[in-house]
């Protein structure tokens, strides 16, 4: 029986799709739910699997084409599995039949990150021994690699296209630098009472809530509080009107191979510490394998960024259309500070507050920014809502 390969439905906020990797070739024989082709998006990446065993017939659309949604890709004849590719047993292959796999054979067992990151960097990933699950490589297995030998004096140049993805970062950028009036206001935060706080509980906390207690969740909750007394920051601009939105939707940046992608923590006002440690941290373990979801991504009232991780001192954040505010986090450095007459060392942190003056002024911007850090500086604020 002849099976029809399509695009999956894309959300309202996608247009289309490019194929990036098919993964099979026509006449291969496949097996229920194993990958076929991976489509790309301008916020993820799609992975297509097969609904049934069967060998693939035909492949309608390569790679490189643009594709909409509920496109036919391909066909399978479903059941027709070569005997030479069957299975000996019905019976499930064992762990070691699974390692044994991945190590003959490792880009099956490569995720849509991993397998982008090694084509983009020309990498051999045969002989390089996985550390995931059943032997699958993962993103830190690909710095074992070897490196390529490059003769000396050689001058290489390279031209690859922009991935849709880094296209879309570009053009939301550029979008908000000509359309939003955009400025930067900065402040610096003594960290030393939540750090405090975090190096007496962390321990208890993780036994408890089973995830880290991290800064993100501290900077988080200081946000909310700080946008429920300036509600011009969680507001958006429609045209000539002005949204005030009455919830909470806070955007966390992610680094990944991919780019730059910002999934979103829902009513964040309803959550814990503990929850919102456990909501970041699945989604940057989901981010960084290119697992998130439109929906995960779509929406959000107000975004942090924390450059911090990589040893940015200062910087100026820009806004993710069509939100009004983004706060920038920097690296945490001991620095000399004026405390009652007294100079005395603290670790401080610069945190910069972009936001749009067509909706937002000075009073409000400022004023949000000192309520974060009063927050931070004194976090029993946040448990009293002073």
């Amino acid at each position: 029986m002849s099976i029809e390969i399509r695009v999956p439905v894309l959300p309202e906020s996608v247009a289309d799709a490019t194929i990036i990797k098919w993964h099979k070739k026509a006449g291969d024989p496949v097996q229920r739910d194993e990958t076929l082709v991976d489509l790309e998006t301008d916020k993820v990446v799609l992975e297509v699997p097969a609904p049934e065993n069967g060998v693939l017939t035909e492949i309608v659309v390569a790679e490189g084409a643009t594709v909409l949604s509920n496109a036919l890709l391909g066909k399978i004849n479903a059941g027709a599995v070569s005997a030479a590719t069957a299975p000996q047993s019905p019976a499930k292959a064992s762990s070691e039949t699974k390692v044994a796999s991945a190590k003959n054979n490792p880009d099956l067992h490569l995720s849509p990150a991993v397998r982008r990151a090694v084509a983009e960097g020309d990498i051999n990933v045969q002989g390089i021994q996985g550390s995931g699950k059943d032997g699958r490589i993962v993103k830190e297995d690909l710095t074992k690699a070897p490196a390529a030998p490059m003769a000396s004096g050689l001058r290489t140049e390279e031209r690859v296209p922009m991935t849709r993805l880094r296209a879309k970062i570009a053009e939301r950028l550029v979008e908000a630098q000509h359309n939003a009036a955009m400025l930067t206001t900065f402040n610096e935060i003594n960290m030393q009472p939540v750090m405090d706080l975090r190096n007496r509980y962390k321990e208890q906390f993780e036994k408890t809530h089973g995830v880290k207690l991290g800064f993100m969740s501290f900077f988080t909750k200081a946000v909310v509080e700080a946008l429920k007394k300036f509600p011009d920051v969680n507001a958006s601009i429609d045209g000539q009107d002005i949204i005030y939105h009455g919830y909470y939707d806070v955007g966390i940046a992610v680094s990944t191979p991919r780019g730059l992608v910002v999934p979103i923590i829902r009513n964040a006002e309803t959550l814990s510490l503990a929850d919102i440690e456990k909501s970041i941290a699945s989604s940057a373990a989901k981010a960084r394998e290119g697992k998130l979801t439109v929906e995960e991504m779509t929406g959000g009232t107000f975004t942090i960024t924390n450059g911090g991780v990589f040893g940015s001192l200062m910087a100026t954040p820009i806004i993710n259309p069509p939100q009004s505010g983004i706060l920038g986090m920097h690296k945490i450095e001991d620095r000399p500070v004026a405390e009652n007459g007294q100079v005395v060392i603290r670790p401080m942190m610069y945190v910069a507050l972009s936001y749009d003056h067509r909706i937002i002024d000075g009073r409000e911007s400022v004023g949000f920014l000192v309520a974060v850090k009063q927050f931070l500086e004194d976090p029993a604020r946040m448990l009293l809502a002073l």
